[in-house]
């Protein structure tokens, strides 16, 4: 058999651990497949003092993961420190310089230096791989730089936050309120203590910055994404989803279009035949369009130790076996830097909530407000009066430009009528 294939991580919280067991509970799977071991050499992480079940004994530790990245005797440097500078940024680096693989799980780190990593990497002769950035468990980074290599992809597009999910699902299902759905998804351990990050769009933004690099040869751009979370979305939305036949979720979306590359992250109203719709609770799914393969769907889990450890490995099988490809699906050197279609140039259907006096003419200042920026509506919804003389009324809209919606909101929100802001959502017909 070869000679150990020497691994050094840098991380060791759930996924490091995960990935320290996986290695070791399926040592003689990975040695067949491989046709030689994976030997884990060295590790750092901040507590070395810390119980984190698994054995790490015969490892060499290093406070500095930096300094490990480039002393350590090791071929691979696998980096879970997360984040997109710092120490994770700094042990990426030095490993690249020391002219070592690298397999990361860092999505932020990507999104933000992705280009200039992979030209680093390519320059200096090693693997940059990250099929646990994106998606957990599914192997969606394989699937568009590999088995989706002989398409040209018009989109792609996901669940790529399991949190969002798991929140958006759980109110469906409960009719309960964000927040109360929030606190029991941080009691679960599906949200952090902080949930900004997962619920205002950030992290769904990283990785789709990934995915359409990968779709498309493109430099990673997240300043060009078009980011919004799901804190406004509220119960009441939800059922006039579902009256209407469609689900919210919180979608990644990137295409090509003739004014850039299209990226945004947003809720949408799915229509309930699409596959997308009834991906529920904590799962990922992405949708990858090709010209001749078509849609292809894939779904499992987002997060969590075991997935993400899985997608470390199968990187570092990759490494194992020599297998070598470029970073973004296209060489380093050629990766295209791709104007950001502006939003406001982005067509399509709306799903849009006001908050009105009930009062003769309020509808027909909302209809002309509309007719002025040549929004057609499709639908409608008002129902019987309440108490207080405040209704909801819920519109559905043909396909318009975002800027003309825009304006229409703003002219809505600022009637003397309009007891609360509209609430909008796009409706994606997928």
């Amino acid at each position: 058999m070869a000679q150990a294939l020497r691994i050094a991580m840098a991380g060791l919280g759930t996924v490091g651990a995960g990935t320290v067991r996986l290695l070791a509970e399926n040592a003689d799977i990975l040695s067949r497949r491989c046709g030689r071991a994976l030997a884990l050499t060295a590790v750092s992480a901040r507590d070395r003092g810390r119980d984190r079940g698994v054995d790490i004994s015969g490892c060499r530790w290093f406070d500095d993961p930096v300094h490990m990245a480039r002393e350590a005797d090791a071929d691979v440097i696998v980096e879970l420190i997360g984040g997109a500078d710092g120490p994770a940024k700094a042990t990426v680096e030095a490993a690249i310089g020391a002219k070592r693989h690298v397999v990361t799980a860092n999505k932020a780190l990507l999104a933000m230096h992705g280009a200039a990593l992979a030209r680093a990497a390519e320059s200096a002769g090693v693997t940059l791989a990250f099929e646990a950035s994106v998606a957990g468990g599914i192997p969606i980074v394989k699937a568009l730089r590999e088995g989706l290599a002989a398409n040209r992809i018009s989109r792609v597009y996901g669940i790529l936050n399991g949190t969002c999910n798991y929140i958006l699902t759980t109110m469906r299902a409960t009719g309960r309120a964000f927040d109360d759905v929030l606190a029991e998804a941080q009691k679960l351990g599906y949200a952090e203590a902080d949930p900004s990050f997962d619920v205002d769009g950030t992290d769904a933004a990283h990785k789709l910055a990934v995915l359409t690099a990968l779709a498309f040869g493109c430099e990673p751009n997240f300043a060009g994404i078009h980011i919004e979370g799901i804190r406004h979305v509220t119960p009441l939305d939800i059922a006039y989803a579902a009256e209407l036949g469609y689900r919210i979720k919180l979608l990644g979306h990137a295409r090509m279009t003739e004014h850039g590359v299209e990226q945004r992250v947003h809720p949408c109203m799915v229509p309930l035949d699409a596959p997308i719709a009834h991906v529920e609770g904590v799962l990922n799914a992405v949708v990858a369009t090709g010209n001749f393969v078509g849609d292809t769907v894939f779904e499992g889990r987002g997060a969590g130790a075991g997935p993400t450890a899985s997608a470390v490995a199968a990187d570092l099988v990759d490494i194992a076996l020599g297998q070598s490809r470029p970073v973004f699906s296209v060489p380093a050197r050629e990766l295209k830097r791709v104007a950001a279609a502006p939003m406001e140039r982005h067509r399509g259907e709306y799903y849009v909530r006001l908050t009105v006096l009930d009062r003769p003419g309020v509808i027909a200042d909302v209809a002309a407000t509309l007719r002025d920026e040549k929004i057609s509506m499709a639908a409608m919804i008002q129902r019987g009066r309440s108490p207080d003389d405040i209704v909801p009324v819920v519109l559905m809209t043909h396909e318009t430009e975002e800027s003309s919606m825009a304006r229409a909101l703003a002219r809505i929100a600022a009637l003397d009528s309009s007891a609360e802001p509209p609430r909008m959502i796009r409706i994606e017909t997928l």
